[in-house]
């Protein structure tokens, strides 16, 4: 049995390891004078019982966030990359026309297709998991000549592409682009961390003397999509977005590679990169390499023309702050447009509650399929694409710098 197949959001798993934890719990006063003279017994009687009780309370409260569905999930182990996949593609995705037809019957249905592959960075030489979303148009020959837009979604800290599936992401679009609120788009869900996981938070930056995260996630990912996937190069096109972890990525990619990316998408996302036990020292002292991955500081004194929506809970104090800093310190031409949830704390689900608002933003902002010959023009040189603005769920403030 892997880990990957170990469930985390379980409710019979969870009923199991609370009875256990009861029946551990009883066994302490039960056993105690029964093992008067063995005292390694007594210690363990105790030692399961806490242990049991720390694993329920995590379990329960991993099934309220809606954090991790299984235990590969939770430590990085990448097996679950290819959970909730359609087809399992070579390196680099060299065989995606054999999908042709997987595709085409997906499209009937009004379903994309989800596809897992391993992607080598061409200047970084980083290989990843990477999980793509081809939607129902991608095989459809009245759009053979045509461009789609991409959005880049990073996941959170320690997941994967995993939680593609886990976010329900593949419905949601599904629904989006039939509702037309989303124009046809693909969607490239890459591992922005590596192995190992665990104690390896990256936040996607170039760390100083280590792992150029930052450049596989932008210049690599973007040309292999470019060539591999045919998606549109106009930059209006592009959309970077992420929920925790993921949400300072895209906040932080979007202001630094302002000519790739028209928009960025951020929820529970903060300003600058952490310092903790799951960080390492990213920077190793560079102030100045630190100031250039804060994205208040980059907003202040290095405006461009992106657009980039901060969504938080009203019970994310430190995501709350860090979003009213960056719209304080915000200056034209870039927009800045913030979002604040009732009664909302920092989990999965909070999140997944915003994902069709989301879309519809992304999809208000976003440039539509075009001509191949005709990526080159930012405004003017996409196809029309009825993009019905969409308010946040009880958001209580919507604010433009």
């Amino acid at each position: 049995m892997s880990l990957s197949s170990i469930r985390l959001d379980s409710p019979v798993n969870m009923v199991v390891v609370v009875v256990l934890t009861l029946l551990a719990i009883i066994a302490v006063p039960w056993f105690w004078d029964r093992w008067k003279r063995k005292r390694l017994w007594r210690s363990a009687t105790i030692l399961l019982a806490v242990v049991l009780l720390v694993l329920t309370t995590g379990m329960a409260g991993n099934m309220i966030g809606g954090f991790f569905p299984t235990v590969g999930s939770l430590i990085g182990t990448g097996v679950y990359s290819g959970q909730g996949t359609d087809a399992e593609a070579a390196q680099n995705g060299e065989d995606l026309e054999k999908l042709r037809d997987t595709g085409v019957a997906h499209a009937k249905e009004g379903k994309g297709t989800v596809v897992h592959m391993k992607v080598t960075g061409r200047r970084t030489k980083l290989t990843r998991d990477v999980t793509v979303y081809l939607p129902p148009q991608y095989f459809d020959a009245a759009y053979k000549e045509l461009r789609f837009p991409a959005i880049e979604w990073i996941p959170n800290y320690p997941s994967g592409p995993e939680v593609f599936a886990v976010y329900g992401m593949p419905q949601q679009l599904d629904a989006a682009i039939a509702r037309k609120a989303l124009p046809p788009t693909v969607v490239i869900v890459p591992d922005p961390t590596g192995v190992p996981k665990v104690g390896h938070d990256t936040e996607c930056v170039d760390e100083v003397n280590g792992t150029a995260n930052d450049t596989y996630l932008t210049a690599d990912l973007r040309d292999w999509a470019l060539q591999k996937l045919g998606v549109a190069p106009n930059r209006q096109a592009w959309t970077i977005a992420g929920w925790s972890s993921g949400g300072y990525c895209a906040m932080n990619l979007v202001t630094r590679h302002p000519q790739w990316y028209g928009q960025a998408v951020s929820v529970s996302g903060y300003d600058k990169a952490q310092i903790d036990a799951e960080t390492e020292d990213l920077f190793h002292g560079r102030q100045d390499i630190n100031d250039a991955n804060n994205v208040r500081v980059n907003v202040r004194l290095h405006p461009s023309p992106v657009q980039i929506l901060a969504v938080s809970g009203e019970k994310e104090s430190y995501e709350s702050y860090a979003i009213d800093q960056i719209r304080a310190a915000a200056r034209p031409p870039l927009q800045f447009t913030s979002w604040r949830i009732p009664d909302a704390g920092h989990n999965m689900n909070t999140f997944k509650s915003q994902i069709p608002d989301l879309l519809a933003w992304i999809g208000a902002h976003t440039a539509g399929p075009a001509p191949a010959g005709r990526q080159a023009e930012t405004t003017g040189g996409v196809l029309p694409w009825p993009l019905p603005r969409s308010g946040a769920h009880g958001a209580l403030a919507d604010t433009d710098q």
